[in-house]
């Protein structure tokens, strides 16, 4: 959600630290919290005023009207409004249908002022401006202020100017008032702007001489714009409308949501309820609540939640706990349900996000068996088949009945069943993975003939007429108005100069350019033109500004092709002036400016913005400067649009299993226009089992301010002719579906039109639900879908009466155009065959290959690190260290507890030996050459072997291999003395047994007191004892100690090296650094230092 509501406090904090106004703002930050945990000595302390001032005291908690409600004390001192508490705080009270606690509350100085200082302005943001309203009488009686206040319309990017505010809101206010009130008024209008606000009430606004008084205020703000108003926003609390509890699962999911690029939401209605649902999309979610309550489901209904947007397996196995857990904690006499549903996901792995599910699942399966919990089960989209499968294994083998159902079920049949309102249907036999039938068994290389070039309803001539309308890329915007009747015009009013714009988007020779990386969505548009018989790939290049110009692979049907890559957009249009639409996946922080930044390019005609969360008022400045230069925008939050046989924008319409299974590769007779992606892929799959196809679908986006609005759609479907009939799915919020109404009532409209808006369950709800969607939200009885859904059909349109009977209506009103020969059914033609990617052919499991490499000691591939099946969290928790953390990745194995700390220990110990020893001096000669420092320590490493730090395994191997083969010590000596070799791990140049290693004498007393056995050191010790008897320095080092050491602690480890060279890594990077610290010059080793034995000089 965009736009959400703050506290009264929080409201007044932002306008008294931020407002720039020469009128003086009283009572700046005089006000004091109260709560059942008060301190009220405490709070005294903090606001001494409390002691000397008249005071008033109301709830802060986004109720309206709390004067009319007799919910604010007035005029009392300390003890008055301590007394006026004890009858309210912490009470149940009902404000209209929502029945809540009234539990913080505020106190503020009262104003003694007269009638006539008071006023009312309320700020809100439309589309095409921001409207200020003043009233010269403000307080509880202000009554119907739309009809009474003065209006001013600032429209976007335009300025507020104190003259405009004088001359046309001002007119009624008194006059020694008017400079007071111009300065606060453009002030606070300004604080709006700056501060992302989307909404401003102050009534009273009290004006006296001594300044303004800001009495009461509500105020919502643009939660998309924390990036931008951090600093000064600050830490922002949203608090739950009134008549609802905020619970620590909802800020969890809320958490999750902020870290994840998915979107994640859950609102706890009744936490007793029977009803549980988890759905995917935030149109589909909507939806299965509006079926869940015509069904009579309203008071049983638990919870409101969504989660989209390609969840990982994890986080769709946090949100899956989340809501089992609650639902598992007090019993329903009736059992409960748990609706997982969906509609046909457009790129998210169904099987991917159902492990999560699963997971949960087994997790909870006692408690869920415990409260008789049944599960039912509808979803469609990427791997579907896989994820519906191991959906019913883990019903088979926990016992707990789960009911799944694919693509064939209407989207919420699975209500009715829940609800017993139907019987469940036998679970129909699904193919065992996706798109089997993609495999293509040609070898040509040659893109396959069409399978149809044209509608079910249109001939020939009519496609070809209808691409070539659209002008080329280029042409001045003017030429863009002769195919737009005038009379959209007056249907579509705007304060925005305006360009008239094409009505055909796209065509079959329609070239886009991609912002973003997005190779996913590249190649499945790729794939889509391919079965479409286009003759060349409708993508001409890609813009991606973190990389330099270079070519990116892709497949045309089998074919390999390169795509080339822009670092700028400037270069790409320069090459590639046949582009006319873009289609960006630019994050929502920078698909403001790289939109603005492509519409300077006059080829470019329509532009589909993919991020959600992009702040409402950046988004108007796009679509006033689109309306300005005659560009469509689709978008912002928008899967995007899909023109079958022609062009296909990113992930719109999934993956090819679907694109063949909802006949998208070529043109049908039917258009839609819904605010959903996902829900738009549902009416891909309705309109295909109830018609002849899809002919153009567009998903406008879920904000409140998409860049085209459904009657934009809706024109250029009845002007185009292969078009037969329209569906639209509208929603809560917004009043755009009335111009619908409009047009049908004045003819402009002709064509039947089909329309549902969902979000009907909205008026059952007690409290303000915000649903999926930023703008699915009615500020107005109007703006709710049932009063929408009543215009529409007394306007004319088919309205079935709720979105389960969406698909008879659209069969219904198709059979119809059929029996009167406006459509003409045409026979089917099997579509060519593409491809499939490797990669997810193996995802699908339909074919294997050996790996190239094997590992069994790490996996990145999760939501989290496992080193050797532990996962990186847990060796965190266990506190196993760095040895221990080495006996993972080195072992596979967790050690004791002294076992991690001996290896820390030798890590400790072998750091370093001084600058002279051969790899500190290798290292120190590099660092000093002004090498960087991989090199130096590389150069360092390289010394280590048999002579210098590489005895541990040789000390291990020939100590460990005498021992075994039951030599004595004595015997073990004279042999390797006899056979000319070196007793690895004997031995020091500077220790002796006169003057031990220290270091060999700490690892010793540490290993006789926590190794359980110690076979072998032993017999070092004894060989030590034989060796310093002959001479002194032939003492066990530390290198042969560690070795034998370790095979005590891990026989047959075969890495010991390795603890040497990680050690002394340590030891070399500090050297490194040493030298750069004392800028040491360029080393050359001294003359004087080297022996030159040169061969006498020879003469011929």
């Amino acid at each position: 959600m965009s736009a959400k509501a703050i506290s009264e406090q929080t409201g007044k904090e932002l306008l008294y630290k931020h407002i720039c106004t020469t009128a003086a703002v009283q009572n700046r930050f005089r006000y004091a919290n109260v709560t059942a945990e008060t301190d009220w000595e405490r709070l005294v302390q903090d606001h001494p005023w409390l002691l000397t001032e008249r005071l008033v005291v109301k709830p802060d908690q986004l109720i309206k009207r709390r004067g009319k409600l007799g919910l604010v004390g007035v005029n009392l001192d300390l003890k008055g409004v301590k007394e006026w508490l004890k009858t309210r705080l912490m009470k149940e009270t009902m404000v209209g249908k929502a029945k809540g606690i009234l539990k913080n509350f505020l106190i503020e100085p009262f104003v003694a002022h007269k009638q006539e200082e008071e006023f009312y302005v309320c700020i809100y943001a439309t589309r095409e401006g921001d409207y200020m309203l003043f009233h010269h009488e403000g307080g509880v009686d202000v009554g119907d202020v739309d009809s009474k206040a003065l209006k001013l319309l600032v429209g976007v990017d335009e300025k507020i100017s104190a003259d405009t505010v004088k001359s046309q809101l001002l007119t009624h206010a008194p006059a020694d008032k008017k400079e007071m009130l111009t300065s606060f008024l453009v002030g606070l209008f300004n604080l709006y702007e700056d501060l992302y606000f989307t909404y401003l009430e102050i009534n009273p606004l009290v004006v006296t001489k001594d300044g303004v008084y800001v009495l009461d205020m509500a105020a919502k703000i643009d939660a998309t714009a924390d990036y931008l108003c951090k600093a000064k926003w600050g830490e922002v609390e949203f608090p739950p409308p009134f008549g609802r509890e905020a619970y620590p699962e909802e800020a969890y999911i809320a958490d999750l949501d902020a870290k994840s690029g998915a979107s994640l939401k859950l609102t706890l209605l009744n936490p007793r309820g029977r009803i549980w649902t988890m759905v995917a999309g935030g149109g589909a979610s909507v939806v299965y609540s509006d079926t869940i309550c015509d069904l009579g489901g309203v008071n049983e209904l638990a919870n409101y939640g969504e989660y989209s947007g390609a969840p990982s397996e994890q986080q769709t196995y946090d949100y899956a706990k989340t809501i089992l857990s609650l639902m598992t904690r007090e019993k329903h006499p009736d059992g409960k349900v748990l609706i997982i549903g969906g509609s046909i996901a457009n790129f998210t792995n169904v099987a991917a996000t159902f492990k999560g599910i699963v997971r949960a699942i087994k997790d909870y399966q006692n408690p869920l068996k415990e409260h008789e919990v049944t599960i039912f089960v509808r979803r469609g989209g990427p791997n579907y088949q896989e994820g519906l499968r191991v959906m019913g294994e883990i019903g088979k083998t926990t016992g707990i009945p789960i009911h799944v159902f694919g693509t064939e079920t209407h989207m919420t049949a699975i209500v009715g069943m829940a609800l017993g309102h139907r019987p469940i249907a036998t679970e129909p036999c699904v193919a065992a993975h996706t798109a089997n039938f993609l495999l293509n068994t040609s070898g040509g290389t040659i893109t396959p003939a069409s399978s149809r070039s044209a509608s079910f309803s249109e001939v020939k001539t009519v496609a070809e007429n209808s691409s070539a309308q659209k002008t080329c890329a280029g042409l001045p915007p003017e030429t863009y108005c002769n195919d737009i009747p005038p009379s959209v015009v007056s249907l579509c009013p705007s304060v925005f100069i305006s360009v008239a714009k094409s009505t055909t988007l796209f065509s079959n020779l329609t070239k886009a350019v991609v912002w973003g990386m997005q190779t996913r969505a590249v190649q499945g548009m790729l794939d889509f033109d391919y079965v479409c018989s286009r003759q060349e790939p409708s993508v001409a290049a890609m813009v991606y500004p973190f990389t330099g110009d270079h070519k990116q692979k892709f497949y045309w049907g089998h074919k390999e092709i390169l795509l080339p890559v822009y670092k700028n957009m400037a270069d790409a249009m320069k090459k590639h002036p046949e582009v006319d639409v873009l289609i960006s996946f630019a994050s929502l922080r920078s698909a403001y400016d790289s939109t603005i930044e492509t519409m300077q390019h006059p080829q470019i005609r329509t532009i589909v913005i993919i991020a959600e969360g992009i702040p409402e008022a950046l988004t108007r400045k796009i679509i006033r400067m689109a309306e300005e230069k005659g560009v469509t925008i689709i978008g912002p939050a928008t899967v995007g649009g899909i023109k079958p046989g022609c062009f296909k924008i990113g992930n719109t319409g999934g993956m090819l299993d679907n694109i063949l299974a909802s006949k998208l590769y070529r043109p049908g007779s039917v258009a839609y226009v819904s605010r959903s992606g996902g829900m738009s892929n549902e009416l891909n799959n309705i309109i295909s089992r109830t018609t002849d196809g899809v002919y153009e679908g567009v998903a406008i986006g879920g904000d409140r301010y998409p860049g085209s609005v459904f009657m934009d759609h809706v024109l250029r479907y009845q002007d185009t002719a292969g078009v037969k009939m329209i569906v639209v799915l509208g929603e809560i919020g917004g009043n755009e579906e009335y111009k619908i109404c409009k047009g049908i009532k004045e003819g402009r409209i002709t064509k039947p039109v089909v329309c549902w808006c969902i979000g009907t369950c909205a008026t059952l709800f007690s409290s303000e639900v915000q649903f999926g969607h930023a703008g699915a939200c009615a500020n107005q009885a109007s703006e709710t879908a049932v009063a929408k859904n009543k215009a529409l059909e007394e306007a004319g349109a088919f309205v079935p009466k709720s979105f389960d009977e969406l698909g008879d209506v659209i069969k219904s009103v198709y059979d119809n155009l059929v029996a009167k020969g406006v459509i003409v059914p045409s026979k089917e033609v099997p579509p060519p065959t593409v491809p499939m990617d490797y990669s997810w052919a193996r995802e699908l499991g339909l074919i294997r290959k050996p790996a190239s490499f094997m590992t069994s000691i790490c996996d990145e591939r999760g939501q989290e690190l496992i080193y050797a099946g532990m996962p990186i969290t847990e060796v965190f928790k266990s506190e196993i260290g760095l040895g221990g953390t080495l006996g993972l990745l080195w072992f596979q194995r967790r050690l004791p507890r002294y076992a991690c700390q001996f290896i820390e220990m030798c890590l400790m110990v072998t750091a370093d030996h001084g600058p002279a020893v051969s790899g500190a001096h290798n290292t120190i000669v590099c660092a000093r050459a002004g090498k960087d420092l991989i090199s130096s320590l590389t150069s360092g490493l390289l010394t280590i072997g048999d002579r210098f730090g590489g005895a541990l395994d040789a000390a291990a191997k020939q100590f460990s291999k005498a021992f075994d083969s039951g030599m004595l010590p004595m015997e073990f000596v004279n042999k390797m003395k006899k056979d000319g070799k070196l007793i690895m791990g004997i031995g020091h140049r500077v220790k002796s047994i006169n003057n031990p290693d220290m270091r060999v004498q700490i690892l010793k007393d540490f290993v006789k007191q926590h190794f359980p056995a110690t076979q072998l050191l032993d017999y070092a010790l004894e060989v030590e004892k034989i060796t310093t008897s002959k001479k002194p320095n032939l003492i066990l080092n530390v290198d042969g100690f560690i070795g034998v050491a370790f095979v005590d602690l891990l026989r047959n480890c075969g890495a010991l090296n390795g603890i040497f060279v990680l050690g002394r890594s340590m030891g070399f990077i500090g050297h490194y650094l040493d030298q750069k610290r004392l800028k040491q010059g360029l080393y050359r080793h001294p003359w004087d230092d080297i022996s030159y034995v040169l061969p006498e000089h020879m003469t011929m």
